[in-house]
Parts: C-alpha cells; sequence; structure tokens
C-alpha cells in the first residue's frame, strides 16, 4: 500500500495541527488568545501525549486542531522512546474527523518527519481479504520533512506487516521467496533460491533436514545488491532471517494455542526483505546481501525426529534435543555462509524464543551481540528512533549447558532457563570468531491496538538496525 494518509494537496485550506509539549504547557497556554485559553481550560487539555483537543470556528466549522506530545516533566531521565512524539501523531488518522491537515509552527518546528511517518504508520491497512475504511484524515507533507526517509521507513514497515500478516496458505516459502523476487526487481538486485533436494548438493543440509516434511519444499534466498555506479571495494553488510513460514512444531507438537500464531515465525525473513528495501532505496553505500532459509516445520512421515543428529553447512553436528526449536538450526546454515564472505556487518533477526517474551516482553526485541562498542551503538540508534533494543548477554558459563554427548551441539538447553541466551549462544557457534554480529530475537506481533501499532504483524527494531547501518557505513539516518 503507498503513504494514503498524507497529501501534497491543498495546503493553505487545511486546518492547522498545533503540537504542545506537555512540559512547556502552561507558559505556552498563557500566551494563547483569550478564545481559545478559555476553551482548553474548560475541556481539560493538558497536553498528554497523544491527547487532541478540536476548536470549533465561529462558522461552525474546525477551525484548529491541539494535540499534546511527551516533554521533559513527563519523560523524566533517561526518556522513555516508546512514548515519542512519532507516536502521538501516529493516533491522529484515527482519531481526527475527515479532512486535511497542516502542522502549525512553535512546538511543531522540526517535527515533520516525525509527523510525517507517525500520520503515514498511523494509516496503515491490512486489506488483502477485506475492503478496509479507507483513511480521510490526511496531512498535508510538512515542509521540513525528509519526504524519502518517511516514505522508505512506513512502505518497509508496510512490507514486513503484509508479509506476517498473510496466512500461512498464502505465504508459504515459495510465496517468500516471489516477495524477495519483487523486493529485487524494484532496486536492480539478484535473488537466487536454492529448491528442495538441491539444498543437499549446495550442502544446506540443515535447512534441507527441518523442511524436508512440508508439501511446499525448503528453500535458500539469496537476495544480493550494490548501489549503482558505485566503483571499487564497498563494505559487505549481510541480513539473515529466520523465514519459518508456519511452524507446527514438527514432532514435538506445539498445543493448538501455542501453533495458531505461528504465521508470524517468518517475522525473521520478513523484516530481513523490510530492512533491506530501506538499504537499498536510500542506495547506502554497501554490499547487501540477505539470506532468508524458507521452510515450513511440518508432521510427515520423512519429519526429523527429536535426537536426530543433523550435520550443518559449517560441518558441526547438531543433536535435535527438540524439532520445535528448528529456527536455529536453519539459521545455523545461513549464518554459515555468511562467514564465508567475512561481511563487515552480520545481523540475523528471528521470532527465536519465547524466553525472550518472558524476559522483556512482547515489545522490546532482545539484542545480542558479540561487540559492546557496536552494541552500545544499535542501542542508541534505537533510542533516537523511537524503536528501542534491549541488551542481554551473550554468557558463555551457559554454552555448557547446550553440550551434547553425541554430537558437537545440541539445540536445546539442558535446563529450563536462560533459553533466549542460549539459543544465541548456540547461534554464535556458527559465526567466524572477529565477526560483527547482532542478534535479534524478537515477537513480531502487536498483540493489541495502539496508535501506529495496529493489531497484527509488526516490524521491530528495523528502524534501529537501519539507523545503525547509516551511520557504521554512511547515508541518510
Amino acid at each position: 500500500m503507498g503513504l494514503t494518509s498524507l497529501t501534497t494537496a491543498g495546503g493553505r485550506d487545511a486546518v492547522p495541527l498545533v503540537p504542545v509539549r506537555r512540559s512547556g504547557h502552561g507558559r505556552w497556554l498563557a500566551a494563547r488568545g483569550d478564545r481559545e485559553r478559555r476553551w482548553l481550560r474548560a475541556t481539560g487539555f493538558g497536553a498528554r501525549s497523544g491527547e487532541i483537543s478540536l476548536l470549533a470556528g465561529a462558522d461552525g466549522g474546525l477551525e484548529r486542531v491541539f494535540l499534546g506530545l511527551p516533554g521533559a516533566a513527563d519523560r523524566g531521565a533517561p526518556a522513555p522512546v516508546d512514548d515519542g512524539a512519532l507516536w502521538a501523531f501516529a493516533g491522529c488518522p484515527g482519531a481526527l474527523p475527515p479532512g486535511r491537515y497542516r502542522l502549525e509552527g512553535g512546538a511543531g518546528a522540526g517535527l515533520g518527519t516525525e509527523a510525517a511517518l507517525g500520520w503515514a504508520l498511523g494509516g496503515y491497512r491490512f486489506d488483502r481479504y477485506r475492503e478496509q475504511a479507507p483513511v480521510r484524515a490526511r496531512l498535508v507533507w510538512p515542509g521540513d520533512a525528509d519526504r524519502a526517509a518517511v516514505e522508505s521507513a512506513a512502505l518497509a514497515t508496510f512490507l514486513v506487516r503484509d508479509l506476517i500478516n498473510t496466512p500461512a496458505g498464502d505465504m508459504g516459502p515459495p510465496e517468500l521467496a516471489d516477495a524477495a523476487r519483487a523486493l529485487a526487481r524494484s532496486f536492480g538486485a539478484t535473488v537466487r533460491v536454492v529448491v528442495g533436494d538441491r539444498l543437499l548438493d549446495r550442502d544446506f543440509p540443515a535447512i534441507h533436514a527441518v523442511g524436508r516434511a512440508a508439501a511446499k519444499a525448503p528453500r535458500l534466498i539469496d537476495l544480493a545488491w550494490r548501489p549503482r555506479g558505485r566503483q571499487g571495494v564497498l563494505p559487505r553488510v549481510t541480513i539473515c532471517g529466520k523465514g519459518v513460514c508456519f511452524d507446527t512444531g514438527g514432532l514435538d507438537l506445539k498445543s493448538s494455542s501455542n501453533m495458531k500464531l505461528m504465521k508470524k515465525d517468518m517475522g525473521g525473513g520478513a523484516q530481513a526483505l523490510g530492512l533491506a528495501r530501506m538499504v537499498m532505496a536510500a542506495a547506502l553505500p554497501v554490499r547487501l546481501r540477505v539470506l532468508i532459509p524458507a521452510v515450513e516445520n511440518a508432521v510427515a512421515g520423512n519429519a526429523y525426529h527429536p535426537l536426530d543428529v543433523v550435520r550443518t553447512r559449517k560441518g558441526t553436528t547438531v543433536e535435535v534435543g527438540n524439532t520445535d526449536a528448528e529456527g536455529r538450526i536453519v539459521l545455523a546454515d545461513a549464518l554459515a555462509e555468511a562467514c564465508r564472505e567475512k561481511p563487515d556487518l552480520l545481523i540475523d533477526m528471528a521470532t527465536l524464543t519465547g524466553a525472550a517474551r518472558v524476559a522483556l516482553g512482547t515489545g522490546l526485541p532482545a539484542l545480542f551481540c558479540n561487540d559492546d562498542a557496536l552494541a552500545d551503538r544499535a542501542l542508541a540508534a534505537g533510542r533516537a528512533a523511537a524503536d528501542p533494543l534491549w541488551r542481554l548477554p551473550l554468557w558463555q558459563p551457559y554454552r555448557e549447558r547446550l553440550s551434547s554427548k553425541v554430537a558437537d551441539i545440541n539445540n536445546i538447553s539442558s535446563g529450563p532457563y536462560g533459553g533466549a541466551i542460549t539459543a544465541a549462544l548456540f547461534l554464535e557457534s556458527f559465526v567466524t570468531p572477529g565477526t560483527p554480529w547482532i542478534h535479534v530475537d524478537f515477537m513480531g506481533w502487536n498483540e493489541t491496538s495502539r496508535p501506529g501499532r495496529p493489531e497484527g504483524g509488526e516490524a521491530q527494531g528495523m528502524r534501529a538496525l537501519y539507523a545503525l547501518i547509516a551511520g557504521e557505513f554512511g547515508g541518510r539516518r
């Protein structure tokens, strides 16, 4: 979908929207005209984040809109990035009457990009299967908005949401590969797909083992891109995304309640494509590669078994302690292939563990990183983008919990604790020492609707990671 909630038309006739900072609300109110001041006091407008007050004109029409923004008084130190101005603006498309609106100065100065992105995210609709009511409250593009950055972030987010929201019957490994091909065509990238038994011929045995029982054959999606006209050596950025298009749990079968949302288990692959879209749209000076092992973890006579030993591309053997810990097994092959080219930055994203959700909840992705300075920059990027990440440790003493008596490593821990950490340590086993590596374990789903974040599939940490890549290798943040 496009950015239907923003427009270039009718700026002069648009209703002014006045952002008001909570921290300076008293001084701001004292400086307003008498009629506005009486109205705002009578209606109890306190400039709380996302609060809206509508002022009628003498003719009965809508004269002005006031929007509360978070300020220093509500934030404390450090500021909670999830309560940024971005999300206050995101509530406007669904809360305001139909019409065109324009950002007014004062507290709105310098907020054009946040306002436009929030409005765009608030205008998202998933309408593949049912007609949705269109957004009728539209924002005139603010003059100080970075339009290219807004369009890139919003369209990448829409791509991720659409892919995750699509049911598994229509978004299996072949369809995910088609989505990668469509994205590649838009930006002059190339895509190679290794399918079915060819995975064995090309030495991706772990991907094959997990996906071989499904009716739709497993595959490795491999997208490559470099900016047109860029000569010479460019830094390599490789993104791996878990593409488990549906996860029954395999022979260690999930319960029906735990299986219900497993169409979202390819969220890592979806977000890898969304992040790639942002990198390519900005023409960042990097050599980009995206690797997505796309499988369904199904039950059939040829499904892999508990306590099977699976060989990986790296040569490491994995004892299958649980067939429901399949995402890390397919990522093992992808990470090994990624490291073959010695990337300057390696990122993997996965809806990997319930343990990360227990630790941090569903709205805060867990970040693991083998470089402290790089981790600090990633966290700072998330704070600046109102797209937070939270670091968990690669605690090496837990590595022994993955030991196996019959193979090099087990895919699950020997105990019930620290599951997100042991999963990250498993993945680290397939990353070449010295490779700067980030692993993000995220939910990929909004359980309830909030402004700009409707219930359903969600990109989490993507804008933060884009800002990190842009900061590391040059380009617009």
